[in-house]
């Protein structure tokens, strides 16, 4: 799918793309409504201003933190706001983890920790498909982010990711 150049859009603005579009990374593409990016909290305004400069349209605030915005294509773009501490570490490791499309996206064990803390369905079952693709190191930089954001939750990554794991299994069957 083919989103606006947020990099020209945002420029002196850090970013990273998380949700669907950042999943397309780490996973087959699925089909999504928005794009999804996470500024920090401090750069917030500066990106709505600019936003606002090459035509996009607040269309709405995000109960999470954020606003949602149109883009003069009339696509759909949610700007989350990232209060927590290690957001602008995050967002700058995105600036060298790009996709295809040259979007900053951010480093995949943050995507997985976002998506199981949003928990809707959708998340999980992406976090079963990225895990489930995944080698030896990136999971072992997953399970570390989890050990030190979120250890009451190791075993339910580890359901994940073995769900994941099945689910790419090659069958035996004849």
């Amino acid at each position: 799918m083919k989103w606006p150049d947020l990099n020209s859009v945002l420029s002196q603005v850090p970013f990273a793309v998380v949700g669907a579009v950042a999943t397309r990374l780490y996973m087959p593409e699925r089909v999504t409504q928005d794009l999804d990016i996470i500024v920090s909290i401090h750069d917030a305004t500066a990106a709505y201003e600019k936003l606002t400069a090459a035509g996009f349209k607040r269309t709405g605030t995000l109960t999470i933190g954020g606003g949602a915005w149109q883009a003069p294509d009339g696509s759909q773009i949610d700007v989350l706001e990232g209060k927590d501490e290690w957001w602008p570490d995050v967002i700058k490791a995105a600036q060298s983890n790009c996709d295809a499309a040259g979007l900053p996206v951010i480093p995949l064990p943050f995507l997985v920790m976002m998506k199981y803390q949003a928990s809707r369905l959708q998340d999980l079952a992406d976090i079963s498909r990225m895990l489930g693709q995944a080698g030896a190191a990136t999971l072992a930089e997953v399970r570390a982010i989890f050990a030190k954001y979120m250890p009451d939750e190791q075993d339910d990554l580890e359901s994940l990711i073995q769900l994941g794991q099945l689910e790419f299994q090659k069958r035996n069957d004849p």
